[in-house]
């Protein structure tokens, strides 16, 4: 097993970039541009040499990696960190790897397919004494950690109910379809969900009722449409959402307290402008006090980045950890089980980390302008 490399403080933190998705190009491979204070985009991984080209000629990259040359590229001395932005179902091989090689790993959510795969990605690195951390880009967004720091502070009253709901028209063919690819809208949307109700109730669920739902729909030969969940956390407090890849657009959520509410919308997405509504009841039978608050569309990427950046040189663990992406995936497994078993399925209780997002985090980046996608398909539209 190879020893991990020491990032010198005095440089740059030099990433290779692995898979060109929509991901990749659409966010990651952007977000390079705002974080030059600490790191550099040295390598493209990708099996279409087309595409690896075209990128790096964008990018100004010239160290273009096939797949079969991953290995090499690990070996050879000339990056510190690698960001996986590959299909779900790859992400628990690249990632062992470069940890085996001693490099530093940020991956994309999910962290794995299933909690088997994420705990293997978190032991491996751990072995191997190399920081991982899941690229949960919400943890550094202005109007998520406004709502964490609302919920945490007491103005909504004692924490009750959380309500969310994310869904899309999914194209036919695309990637997030396909089973054996661990597709499906629980890994690639219903995670959201499940990790804001985890941060704004600041505790792990202990029991998840489940129902899947797929319609007479080519698209869904292989994966579900649609999923609802309830997760009952700890002071009988309850999440609840629906997710799905056969809906009008929805990217919300709720929360509910023993004094007033909260509600954000377009919680979820990647681009464009938040609005974050808060109510609160006022004492002496007072009519509800309104507040919205608006925040312009950030770069969500580059914030992240430079924070895994700082944590490689400075020799500290990140956050969101690979924990963090191991606890999402927890809940899922128990999504699937439930939903496969039409019973209620309880959680071991897991211990808090200290991996919760942080609203001291957030950052405002100028949101990148859109690039043309290079063999690449959005999700939908």
């Amino acid at each position: 097993m190879a020893r991990t490399r020491k990032v010198p403080s005095s440089r740059k933190v030099r990433y290779a970039v692995v898979g060109l998705g929509y991901i990749s190009q659409s966010s990651m491979l952007p977000a390079f541009a705002q974080a030059t204070r600490n790191s550099e985009l040295v390598a493209l991984v990708s099996d279409d040499a087309v595409k690896a080209r075209k990128l790096g000629k964008r990018y100004g990259v010239t160290r273009l990696v096939s797949y079969d040359q991953y290995e090499a590229l690990l070996r050879s001395g000339e990056i510190d960190a690698v960001y996986i932005g590959l299909p779900n179902s790859m992400h628990r091989d690249f990632v062992v790897r470069a940890a085996r090689r001693g490099i530093q790993v940020l991956c994309d959510k999910p962290l794995g397919g299933d909690a088997r795969e994420a705990r293997a990605m978190v032991e491996a690195c751990a072995r191997a004494g190399v920081r991982l951390m899941t690229a949960y880009r919400l943890h550094f967004e202005p109007a998520n950690l406004a709502a964490v720091e609302i919920a945490s502070g007491g103005k909504l009253g004692v924490l009750r109910y959380f309500t969310a709901q994310f869904s899309m028209q999914v194209k036919s063919g695309n990637i997030r379809l396909d089973e054996e690819l661990d597709g499906g809208p629980m890994r690639d949307i219903g995670i959201y969900c499940i990790n804001a109700a985890r941060n704004l109730f600041r505790a792990e669920p202990i029991e998840v009722v489940a129902q899947l739902a797929t319609r007479d729909d080519p698209r869904f030969a292989e994966v579900e449409e649609m999923a609802s969940v309830v997760l009952r956390f700890p002071l009988d407090r309850f999440a609840s959402f629906t997710c799905s890849f056969g809906a009008a657009d929805a990217s919300s959520y709720q929360l509910y307290g023993t004094k007033g509410s909260l509600r954000l919308d377009q919680a979820f997405e990647t681009k464009g402008p938040k609005e974050l509504l808060v109510e609160s009841m006022q004492g002496g039978g007072k009519p509800t006090r309104k507040q919205v608050r608006k925040f312009v569309a950030v770069d969500q990427f580059a914030p992240l980045l430079s924070h895994f950046s700082d944590c490689v040189l400075e020799g500290r663990d990140p956050a969101p950890s690979g924990e963090e992406g191991l606890a999402d995936l927890l809940v899922i497994d128990a999504v699937y089980a439930a939903a496969k078993s039409g019973r209620r399925v309880k959680l071991r209780q897991q211990a808090v980390h200290g991996d919760r997002a942080d609203p001291s985090r957030a950052v405002s980046k100028k949101q990148p302008r859109k690039r043309a996608l290079f063999h690449a398909r959005a999700p939908s539209r």
